[in-house]
């Protein structure tokens, strides 16, 4: 790796290196520590093809969420199976991580904006902006460079666009699954909205159990498979359906509902 090459967005490989080593440090025991991450199905990580893979998942904090993905992604490429046990894997991770982000959120700071550098495809929301709602076209460029990045390496999407729970999956998300053809990996992940804030900067609680499940790649049929059906598969898989409400114990959703009263006063 030369010192000064280039990802395809500009941005120097060494520079963005030394920024996940750091950043992993400095994060790791918020999930081995502070906290612990249950993790299952690894093992999928380390048999994907080192680019055209797009990963979906639900949403619980702005950073934590992603941050613990680039830590189970590279764990499991270092031969760690279901752990993040000794952070030795952060000496070589896969630089071809990438993830994306509203432009707004990551240009909302000093920290945001090093963290969009390690890795954020940013785009612009079409439904909501500064706190407010709106109604915009899709910026051509934003899905142009999602798919540079599948070609590059992987991508980690969070499809319902907001952190709060059984919201309706973008149909962007499904576009962008038809367009690129990507293997699509859903993950699901819990415990972070309890153990942070909704920013995933500060911690809330300690001694909370995070998890996160890597399931097997979906079955799409690119061709033939409409937006709806990639959409309801989506849901089923990430565990957003409406179903899904139905096995939640009523604790958990009264704990959600104070959570969301809770953020609709940081607005």
């Amino acid at each position: 790796m030369g010192l000064l090459k280039k990802n395809p967005f500009g941005h120097i490989n060494f520079i963005k290196l030394w920024l996940i080593r750091i950043m992993g440090v400095l994060s790791h025991r918020r999930y081995r520590g502070f906290n612990e991450l249950k993790i299952e199905g690894s093992e999928i990580i380390k048999d994907l093809p080192p680019q055209g893979v797009l990963f979906v998942s639900n949403h619980q904090t702005y950073f934590a969420d992603v941050v613990s993905m680039f830590h189970v992604f590279n764990a499991s490429l270092s031969g760690r199976e279901d752990s993040i046990k000794n952070i030795g894997y952060l000496w070589r991770p896969k630089l071809n991580i990438y993830y994306v982000a509203a432009k707004e959120t990551m240009q909302s700071g000093l920290l945001p904006k090093i963290m969009a550098y390690a890795g954020a495809i940013t785009v612009e929301r079409t439904w909501r902006a500064k706190g407010e709602e709106v109604n915009r076209s899709v910026n051509p460029d934003d899905t142009k460079n999602i798919g540079i990045a599948l070609d590059d390496g992987w991508v980690i999407t969070f499809p319902q666009g907001t952190t709060k729970p059984f919201k309706p999956i973008r149909k962007g998300t499904a576009h962008i699954i038809k367009q690129y053809k990507p293997i699509v990996v859903p993950i699901v992940i819990d415990g972070f909205r309890r153990s942070f804030d909704k920013k995933g900067l500060r911690i809330k609680k300690r001694n909370i159990l995070q998890s996160m499940e890597i399931k097997k790649p979906l079955q799409i049929d690119y061709e033939n498979d409409t937006v709806e059906q990639i959409v309801e598969q989506l849901e089923y898989a990430i565990e957003q359906h409406p179903s899904f409400l139905k096995v939640i114990p009523m604790e958990e959703i009264q704990e959600m509902e104070e959570l969301n009263k809770m953020r609709r006063w940081e607005y």
